[in-house]
């Protein structure tokens, strides 16, 4: 049975929901939207990622025997607010930007429409979900950006909690990563896995010769061998004799990355091991990456940094309500007037206007109605960003499973390449496209 997810949330999402059915506000139809004021460190575009789990998540926002139980016993909400949430469905709709398309300040990533009590109970799961993994699908794609054509690894399991480091690796693979270490990530969305023996394996032979023969046998000569337990010169040397010159690869993980792998190129080469190929490993962020541009480096494998955002963990994205339906039946677009942390109010559509195919802006169509904007599908050159993802409870599957990641990261390298070449650059910088709102007319 698959446990529910509808404890995954804050308790103030439920005291809310306990205090509007006692006032009658419950019932009122209202659009929340969850989008981000700033990029997070000054990087010029955000990547979208999470929306599939997400949708699989809200399947199971199901308030069972045991969860209710437990609300019950620790005195969270009263006996009316448990009974409603027995029968809890959400039966709104839910649209935004697909997964793996670029965001920017401002751009609704995710609009929730429903009555108070449908959404406001999904506030903390959509946020805990798409902040970590936007988080770090938009420093795994500035890391595939610098890459370039060389194939990258997500290998940081070790470095992040167990469940994270599966979304993790899920969020990698859309961003432009072509394999992960993790297992479960392979299983649950079919992401290619990769791995072959750490420094361990070695240390548990008599001999790196040893070790290496014995992962020959057990593998073939298209291995990987990791040469840098001991010494690297000796370790590449004992790996093509052990191998001959048809050994898949070797692996380095440790030194001065570029002086290395330049002189292990020359060793390989001079044993006549040309297609040996060369795999990186040590402590990879996009700007070690870039580095080695230059060098004889085959492909990467990127850890720690890509599991934490590379330094940024979450996409700062907030959950806000932008509309609500007033007591004569018209909408009312409201927001939060804050210093600092003011919200624009407003039922949104939005496109990115493109010139020769190049991002120019991100234009916002803000309405302070509902229907003008209901069947807005496209705008003066514009791309429409975005897609149905539930409608009126029903759950369209197409974002989810293996599917579902596939054509995320499909429409993520799709889409990449509208970005102005300004985008690319890893300094800290403006967003690189401007977000542009107008008025619905």
């Amino acid at each position: 049975m698959t446990p529910s997810s509808a404890l995954k949330t804050d308790r103030y999402e439920l005291t809310m929901l306990e205090a509007a059915l006692r006032d009658g506000t419950a019932a009122r139809p209202c659009v929340f939207e969850l989008f981000t004021r700033r990029l997070s460190g000054g990087r010029r575009f955000g990547v979208v990622a999470g929306t599939g789990r997400l949708l699989s998540l809200l399947r199971e926002f199901r308030f069972g025997e045991e969860e209710l139980r437990y609300l019950r016993d620790a005195d969270v909400v009263d006996a009316a607010t448990l009974r409603h949430l027995e029968a809890y469905r959400f039966r709104g709709t839910i649209r935004g930007y697909r997964e793996g398309e670029l965001y920017f300040p401002g751009s609704p990533v995710l609009t929730v429409e429903g009555t108070f009590a449908d959404a406001v109970v999904l506030e903390t799961l959509a946020l805990s979900v798409l902040n970590h993994d936007s988080a770090i699908a938009t420093a795994a794609s500035r890391m595939s950006i610098a890459a370039g054509e060389r194939p990258l690894a997500e290998m940081g399991s070790r470095r992040a909690a167990d469940d994270s480091a599966v979304a993790a690796a899920r969020a990698a693979f859309i961003a432009g990563f072509g394999a992960t270490s993790n297992l479960e990530a392979g299983r649950r969305w079919g992401i290619p896995t990769m791995g072959t023996a750490a420094h361990a394996w070695t240390l548990l032979h008599d001999s790196e010769e040893d070790a290496f023969r014995a992962q020959i046998e057990a593998l073939g000569t298209g291995t990987t061998l990791l040469v840098d337990t001991y010494d690297i010169r000796a370790g590449v040397e004992t790996a093509i004799r052990v191998a001959g010159t048809g050994l898949g690869g070797v692996r380095i993980d440790s030194g001065d990355l570029p002086i290395v792998a330049a002189a292990v190129r020359e060793q390989l080469d001079g044993l006549g091991a040309t297609g040996t190929r060369i795999t990186v490993t040590s402590d990879l962020d996009e700007y070690a990456i870039a580095a080695l541009a230059a060098s004889p480096v085959d492909a990467y494998g990127v850890g720690t940094s890509v599991v934490t955002g590379s330094g940024y963990p979450t996409a700062s994205m907030i959950y806000k309500l932008v509309a609500r339906q007033g007591a004569d039946g018209g909408w009312i677009s409201v927001a939060k007037a804050s210093a600092d942390k003011a919200s624009k109010g407003g039922r949104k559509a939005a496109f990115r206007i493109l010139a020769d195919g190049v991002a120019q802006s991100e234009t916002v169509v803000v309405s302070d109605g509902f229907e003008e904007l209901g069947g807005s599908q496209e705008h003066p050159g514009g791309r429409a960003l975005q897609v149905v993802f539930v409608d009126h409870g029903e759950i369209d599957a197409s974002s989810e499973g293996h599917a579902g990641t596939v054509a995320a990261r499909a429409h993520h390298l799709r889409v990449r390449e509208e970005l102005p070449v300004r985008a690319l650059a890893l300094s800290r910088s403006d967003p690189a496209i401007p977000t542009v709102y107008v008025d619905a007319e």
